[in-house]
Parts: structure tokens; C-alpha cells; sequence
């Protein structure tokens, strides 16, 4: 399993200032709006897709694609990993690592 994961280019940012944040990224930085949602915008910068989503803040979250959700989720939390927020109906399995960083796990395309 220690090549299974593989990252997306999508980072989410939550924020409960959500209708200013749309307005710096859209209109300050004008980035384009690439996905509309009534709680979550998300924008192309070029090199990553930043998700603006309303709610309680968060640090930026990254992505991580696994074939085994469950199986990678119980594997990281036996190495230190704490689950932050886990959502199953959206699918959302928010983890830090030990060391600080916050990321996803999201099932990967069985193809």
C-alpha cells in the first residue's frame, strides 16, 4: 500500500467569511470559477483547483487517492494519523498526519 496514494490537485479552504473569499479570489486574484455550489465555489489557479467552502475554518486540505479507503484510513491512524472530520455521505475522510499536514482520502477510479 505505500504507493498507493496519490495526490489530486484539489485544495479546499473552508471559511466562515465564505462570500468575501469568493470575492478575493474571484475578483482580486481573478482566478476563474471552474465549480458552483451553494456552499462551495472552486477555482483553476493552474497548477491546483482551490475549493472555497463555507463552514467552520479549517487549514487548506489536500487530497490523497487510495483503492482502500477504509484499509489506508486504519492504516495511517496506527502510524499517527488523527482523523479531524469524516463525512461517508460525501464521501469525506479528513486526517493530520504527525507531522501537521491535513488531507483527504478519497477513493480512487477502479479502472
Amino acid at each position: 500500500m505505500a504507493n498507493d496514494f496519490e495526490s489530486t490537485r484539489e485544495v479546499i479552504l473552508r471559511t466562515e467569511q465564505w462570500s468575501e473569499a469568493v470575492q478575493f479570489y474571484g475578483s482580486v486574484l481573478g482566478l476563474p470559477i471552474k465549480y458552483q455550489a451553494p456552499t462551495m465555489v472552486g477555482f483553476e489557479t493552474g497548477a491546483f483547483r482551490l475549493y472555497v467552502e463555507q463552514g467552520k475554518p479549517h487549514a487548506p486540505v489536500f487530497e490523497f487517492l487510495v483503492p482502500d479507503v477504509q484499509a489506508a484510513k486504519q492504516r495511517l491512524i496506527k502510524a499517527g494519523c488523527v482523523v479531524v472530520e469524516e463525512d461517508p455521505a460525501l464521501p469525506r475522510c479528513y486526517l493530520r498526519d504527525p507531522y501537521g499536514l491535513v488531507f483527504n482520502l478519497g477513493q480512487a477510479s477502479l479502472s
